[in-house]
This record gives structure tokens, C-alpha cells and sequence, in this order.
């Protein structure tokens, strides 16, 4: 946008819906440029050390975040900081914002190799299993909007936006000739299946980063189910983290209405009624109920 001069970045990376641009380092501390496309979250979390300054400065557009069950917004020539963050803060833009961040922590390169790495293995995941490149999109956007919804904290929804994006990560440890295969999978071939839940566990939790660990347990629990007969542990009810059952049936809702290289979806109508009918079975009763709250808006999604 002419804001900033792009020749002066030291390193770019691109992600779903958001550029960020180093532009200086030293001494522990970074600046970085930030777009976010319409539609994009962005998060903080909570601190490694008790003097580290978290600021930015909004150059275009508007940034959102929750606080105290109220919509705080950032405009343009707003600042936001913190010494220390003490609690995770989840910002949403609704249009193409720009702003500048510093952090007195070395942060960009965490985007730039293990974040970005997840995601485009994420995506490569989606396409090998049949889905449009927009899949992992899709799940997030649909979580995050039931999730706030449910009123969930800013933690729980830190948590859930990362969950969502990352939910069949393990997948990438599934042989292509059962991830792809057309027919039905063979008993022994659905056990090896299931463990994908797992394997997403074990890659998030060996980055080593705090967010992404706590992200884990959800990936792992996103096959439970309301009844028991989930898997891979078979928590039942309020067992189940409940970021975990809400991806649950927002994944449900996608597989059933996205036409895969082997089958045509359902229509949105069929799909709501296969959800009603496996509520308080596969589904937390409540959650669903939210969910169905938000048939219109879905439908547009």
C-alpha cells in the first residue's frame, strides 16, 4: 500500500492470509512488518521472561480483540503494548490491515521456519486426502466463529485457532495408499487410519514451542466422541477438551458437504440433518445446538 518500502525488508514470509517482513534485529530485540488479509486472526501469547516489551502500531485498517467479554478495537496510529504479556490475546482484522511490531524476544523466526513449515504441510495434507487447498481455512474460520459463539477466553481460542489450521497434521505419517485409497478401508487399514490423531501430537509437541504443545492435546482429541466410542482414547462428554469438540463437528460438517476426488458432498440441507442426528452420540449436545445457531451464516462461508 506505499506504506512501507518493501526493499528495506531483511526477510518476507508469506502465510495463509498474512505477510510478515523483518525489517530490523539487534540485540534480542525485532521489528516487524505485519499485513493481515480481511478475514485473518493474529495472536500474542504469554511471555518467556518477565521483562520482555510486546508493542505494535497500526498503520492501516483495523485490528479486533476481545478483552473482558468486550470488542476492543485498534485503528490506524493506535499502539498496543504490554512488559510482559501476561495472557493470550487473539486480534481479528475484517480488513486489510498493516501494522508494525516489536518484541524485545527474537519472534520471526519461529514464522518463518517451524510455523511456516506446518502449514504448507497442512495444505499438502488437505490435497493428498482429496479436500480443496481451502480446507484447513475453512475448519479454522468456522471453529473460531463457534468458538467465540460459546464465549470461549482468549487462551481457549489462542488454542482453537492453531487446533483447527492443524487438526489432520499426523496424516502425513498415513501411507498414501491409505490416505488415497477410493474404496473402503480394510479393518487393519482403519486402525493405522486412526493413529493420525496421535502422530499430530507427537509432530506438535516436538517443535518444542509452548503454543503449539498445548495445541497438541486438542489435534489428538479431535476424534473423540459425546458417547465414548471415539477414539484414540475414548473420552466421553466433558472428557474432551472442548476445543477438541467443537473442531469435531465443524470437520464433520466439511467432510460431509466438500466433494473429495471419489464421492460428491452432501448438500449443507442433508448435512445439518446427519448432525441432528448424531447429537448427544458424536456431538456435545451444546455445541451443536450453537453450531445450528449458525446455519445462515455458515451457508455463506
Amino acid at each position: 500500500m506505499g506504506i512501507i518500502n518493501e526493499d528495506s525488508f531483511i526477510e518476507t514470509v508469506h502465510m495463509k492470509g498474512l505477510q510478515i517482513s523483518l525489517i530490523a534485529s539487534g540485540d534480542g530485540t525485532e521489528v516487524i512488518y505485519h499485513k493481515l488479509d480481511p478475514g485473518t486472526r493474529w495472536g500474542l501469547e504469554p511471555a518467556n521472561g518477565s521483562g520482555v516489551l510486546e508493542f505494535f502500531h497500526i498503520l492501516s485498517g483495523e485490528l479486533k480483540y476481545k478483552k473482558n467479554n468486550q470488542i476492543n478495537s485498534l485503528k490506524i496510529g493506535d499502539v498496543f503494548y504490554k512488559s510482559p504479556v501476561k495472557e493470550h490475546y487473539v486480534f481479528y482484522a475484517d480488513q486489510l490491515t498493516e501494522f508494525i511490531y516489536v518484541s524485545s524476544q527474537p519472534v520471526f523466526h519461529h514464522y518463518s521456519t517451524i510455523s511456516k513449515e506446518l502449514e504448507d504441510l497442512a495444505i499438502s495434507i488437505e490435497e493428498k486426502d482429496g479436500y480443496t487447498v481451502d480446507h484447513c481455512s475453512r475448519i479454522s474460520k468456522i471453529s473460531m466463529i463457534l468458538g467465540e459463539k460459546l464465549g470461549l477466553n482468549t487462551s481457549q481460542l489462542f488454542r482453537l485457532s492453531l487446533a483447527s489450521f492443524l487438526h489432520d497434521i499426523g496424516k502425513v505419517k498415513i501411507p498414501l495408499e491409505i490416505l488415497q485409497k477410493p474404496d473402503k478401508l480394510t479393518s487393519e487399514e482403519w486402525e493405522i487410519m486412526k493413529e493420525h490423531s496421535r502422530y499430530g501430537r507427537e509432530i506438535l509437541e516436538n517443535t518444542g514451542l509452548p503454543t503449539l504443545i498445548e495445541a497438541a492435546k486438542i489435534v489428538e482429541q479431535h476424534h473423540e466422541r459425546y458417547d465414548g466410542n471415539g477414539y484414540p482414547q475414548g473420552l466421553k462428554g466433558e472428557e474432551i477438551e472442548i476445543e477438541a469438540a467443537i473442531i469435531s463437528i465443524v470437520d464433520s460438517f466439511d467432510a460431509m458437504t466438500t466433494d473429495r476426488v471419489y464421492r460428491k458432498g452432501r448438500t449443507t440441507k442433508e448435512a445439518f440433518e446427519e448432525l441432528i442426528r448424531c447429537r448427544g452420540k458424536m456431538y456435545n449436545p451444546d455445541i451443536l445446538d450453537a453450531f445450528l445457531e449458525l446455519k445462515e451464516e455458515l451457508i455463506k462461508i
